[in-house]
């Protein structure tokens, strides 16, 4: 059975992983300081560590590197075209990554051949092959929910008119396509940070609910959000709402709510444009969905096309905590299939 190493790149930290192709995972996971804000050259010894830790501590042969990646991601050159948490300051001005050189060192490094994409695409294919779509999605689409939303898109060969032999993830003409999470909600909307007006992503990103929160406590609800953080707004997190949530604060499942309803508007969207048997939301926001997910299902309902609303199942994503090391792994099994 092969065997690959998945590496999760971000902006804290870098973890690695042997994967097997059934998804079964090897030896210890390694983390490092994966040095996104100290230049390039940093990024590719910390990413190299812990490829060469991973394969030494997993007792099989390693077959290939699987490096999931925020950012708009060439694989066929090697390229990170743009990734706005990486770079360095230089004469005072946070420089970011554009048209970074990463497979081609990281091979020469590792000896091993290295595919790489964007985390938010892996994640979804590693969902797709390890997830809720082992065996049995024609067509995944996926939401990953956190600091910023990211999406993917994966076929099956027979989801398309024409012959071609899946998995097939939909990248786009230029290879950055499945943006869902810059996909308008409201015209003229609140503002996001990747520069845009009403995206998705300014309404339904960790920060977004964090200050809905915020917001309506400084007018006056009363909660146990602020309880629970002993006044001090600045360490609310989605987890701290949720956990108000379970103890029935109104305020933590209005705010639920209404991410879930906004949430529910993107899917049913998603929905009418690529008709998925399976659509997943995953990333660290998923495990409040136990207080959003009857709302999102409830909008969705509204907005997707009937026969194609009904053929689908929206669900949780099964590989939250695991997502960029399958993801990265995923990316690797392709490559070398």
């Amino acid at each position: 059975m092969k065997c690959v190493i998945g590496v999760d790149l971000g902006g804290t930290n870098v973890r690695a992983q042997a994967v097997l192709e059934d998804g079964q995972l090897l030896g210890e996971r390694v983390q490092h300081p994966s040095d996104a804000q100290s230049g390039v050259d940093p990024v590719i010894q910390a990413v190299s560590h812990v490829i060469a830790e991973a394969a030494a501590n997993c007792g099989a042969d390693v077959s290939a590197v699987g490096l999931a990646v925020p950012g708009h991601i060439d694989d066929r050159s090697g390229l990170v075209k743009w990734a706005p948490n990486f770079g360095q300051t230089i004469d005072g001005v946070f420089r970011y990554w554009q048209d970074v050189q990463l497979k081609r060192p990281i091979e020469e490094q590792s000896g091993l051949k290295v595919a790489m994409g964007n985390d938010a695409n892996a994640a979804a294919l590693g969902e797709y092959k390890f997830g809720v779509g082992r065996n049995s999605a024609k067509c995944l689409v996926m939401l990953t929910l956190g600091t910023g939303i990211g999406g993917g898109i994966v076929m099956s060969g027979d989801t398309v008119f024409g012959k071609a032999e899946g998995p097939l993830l939909m990248l786009g003409g230029n290879l950055g396509g499945a943006e869902l999470g810059h996909t308008i909600l409201s015209m003229n909307g609140l503002d996001s940070s990747g520069g845009a007006y009403g995206t998705l992503e300014a309404y339904c990103q960790r920060d977004a609910i964090i200050r809905r929160a915020q917001h309506r406590l400084n007018r006056g609800y009363k909660s146990l959000i602020g309880e629970l953080v002993e006044g001090e707004w600045g360490k609310i997190t989605p987890a701290t709402i949720s956990q108000a949530a379970d103890q029935g604060d109104g305020l933590a499942l209005e705010i639920w709510r209404e991410f879930g309803q906004f949430l529910g508007i993107s899917v049913g969207s998603l929905i009418n444009i690529f008709a998925p048997d399976v659509l997943a939301i995953g990333g660290q926001v998923s495990k409040a969905g136990k207080h959003f997910m009857p709302h999102l299902l409830a909008e969705s309902r509204n907005i997707a096309a009937p026969t194609l609303g009904r053929d689908c199942e929206i669900m949780i994503a099964e590989q939250v905590e695991n997502a960029g090391i399958l993801g990265g792994a995923a990316l690797a099994l392709e490559a070398i299939r």
